[in-house]
């Protein structure tokens, strides 16, 4: 006799439905599963075997048949722990088998017979939503599952016991909420910044237009200080973004408890990260460091240090905003856009031009050093400053500034206004200035004659790019936007090209 148990595969953060259809018949005790079976699902025998025992049966001696389907797809992952079991359980008859049908199932078993949870829920709740099926899962993730619809049947046994009773209605198992996780206390604020009146103000126009941003200064200028003050003046994830992100996280197995937070991605990843650990890829080709900053971002300190390989592997998610791995059996692409925020020092001494220090290399210096960052790297970064070093007199004198909450309004009121621009330009994709297109950015920014003739000057003097006028437009478009200004004026224009060109490093 043979039953079959829905399941699910992942491609990147999309479901596609599994079968898993299991057959008992004579012959030798054996237990196959085939279909493409990764070494985790091979090893779900084991674990299979013990959880039934644990819940009071033990698999017949007959030969036990697993396929997964279709099988020309890859299955990988400990989530086909539970429909093998249940699929089992209803070939022996130990649970009606027409229960079943209506439910996508989930989960790894422990060999106590526990259901322990797994990644990717949430994206396997959305592929059972679309299907019209209800999903069975781990109780651990089951607020994840919820939040995929209101109308969607959610399941959330603790384990393979709790489960034959719910179905066969000697115990009603709730349906779990939506949990969302609270925002961590953060004691981190602008105003604890002094003397960086420049670096302050880049930061809130990055901040409103979502434009990557290089900070080069000495050593303890504060680069680092200002990149984590960043989420503070950041807007939370509207619901489309939130969805998005907690995509992402559930299939990088991120999100704890089943909690998701409307809080946008700050990834750090240390600079001896490899290339796959920065956008993507591994035996099971997961989600990069590119990825899990989406909607958010990803801040690279000590930017040179990198490999050069690795930060050159960022200009296509940079441009595209998205990221395509591609092996020899599998093409996946994962959503990646996100804000690159970097920090480096001008030299290997760290001190090139501060006041009252002569490097020993002289310039040689600084030039081999900011030589690791290729020139089309630096051309996708809208907004380059130096940060100066601050005196302890500095400090004592300098005032504190304003707080993340005055700027994160002012912030919100201009990324509003972006919004309802491309809202209205039928770009509803659009939310930022510095995700619009070439020709849309044309349109939205338009800069008047006498704006024109700086740009012209400029772009003759320091060679621009045609995307480096892009993005000036870009930067000019949101300066406009946090001054209020319906049109792009000349001072914006200057402003956008001295974050350009202001730069020792340009």
């Amino acid at each position: 006799m043979g039953t079959r148990i829905t399941t699910v595969a992942f491609q990147g953060i999309e479901g596609v439905p599994v079968d898993v259809q299991v057959q008992i018949s004579p012959g030798l005790p054996r237990f196959n599963i085939v279909g493409l079976p990764d070494k985790a699902v091979g090893e779900s025998r084991e674990r299979v075997r013990a959880a039934l025992i644990a819940s009071g049966l033990s698999l017949p001696s007959k030969h036990i048949s697993v396929n997964l389907a279709p099988a020309d797809l890859p299955k990988e992952g400990s989530h086909y722990d539970l429909p093998i079991a249940l699929g089992l359980m209803a070939a022996m008859g130990a649970i009606p088998g027409d229960m079943l049908e209506r439910y996508m199932v989930v989960g790894e078993l422990a060999l106590d017979g526990r259901i322990t949870p797994v990644s990717g829920i949430l994206p396997a709740a959305m592929a059972a939503n679309g299907l019209g099926l209800g999903i069975v899962c781990p109780a651990q993730s089951g607020p994840e599952a919820a939040w995929a619809g209101e109308d969607l049947d959610v399941v959330a046994p603790a384990s393979l016991f709790s489960l034959v009773n719910h179905l066969a209605g000697r115990q009603v198992l709730a349906r779990p909420t939506p949990a969302r996780a609270l925002p961590p206390p953060d004691a981190s604020d602008l105003s604890d910044l002094r003397g960086q009146d420049v670096a302050r103000r880049a930061l809130e126009v990055a901040a409103a237009g979502g434009h990557n941003f290089l900070m080069v200064g000495p050593p303890g200028a504060g680069k680092s200080m200002l990149a984590a003050r960043l989420p503070s003046i950041l807007p939370p994830l509207d619901p489309r973004e939130l969805l998005d992100v907690s995509m992402i996280f559930s299939i990088a197995g991120e999100i704890e408890g089943g909690k998701i937070s409307d809080r946008r991605p700050f990834r750090s990843p240390h600079h001896s990260a490899s290339m796959a650990a920065l956008v993507g890829g591994g035996l099971r080709v997961r989600p990069g460091e590119v990825s899990l900053a989406h909607n958010g971002v990803l801040f690279l300190d000590e930017l040179p240090e990198f490999q050069p390989q690795v930060l050159d592997s960022l200009r296509q998610p940079l441009e595209s905003g998205q990221t395509v791995i591609a092996r020899a059996n599998a093409r996946v692409t994962y959503p990646s856009r996100f804000q690159l925020v970097a920090a480096m020092n001008p030299c290997k001494c760290g001190l090139a031009g501060t006041p009252g220090h002569t490097c020993r290399r002289g310039d040689k210096c600084a030039a081999d050093y900011q030589g690791r960052i290729s020139g089309p790297f630096l051309d996708r970064i809208d907004i380059r400053i130096d940060v100066p070093a601050v005196s302890a007199a500095d400090m004592i004198a300098s005032s504190p500034g304003e707080t993340s909450a005055i700027v994160a309004a002012r912030v919100a009121r201009a990324r509003s206004l972006q919004r309802e621009r491309y809202r209205a330009l039928s770009a509803e994709t659009i939310m930022t200035n510095a995700a619009a297109g070439a020709r849309l950015i044309e349109e939205v920014a338009a800069p008047d004659a006498e704006s024109r003739d700086l740009l012209l000057k400029a772009a003759q003097s320091f060679s621009l790019s045609a995307r480096a006028y892009h993005r000036v437009l870009k930067v000019a478009r949101t300066l406009a936007d946090l001054a209020g200004s319906p049109t792009v004026a000349r001072p914006h224009i200057a402003e956008a090209l001295g974050y350009r060109i202001g730069f020792s490093g340009a």
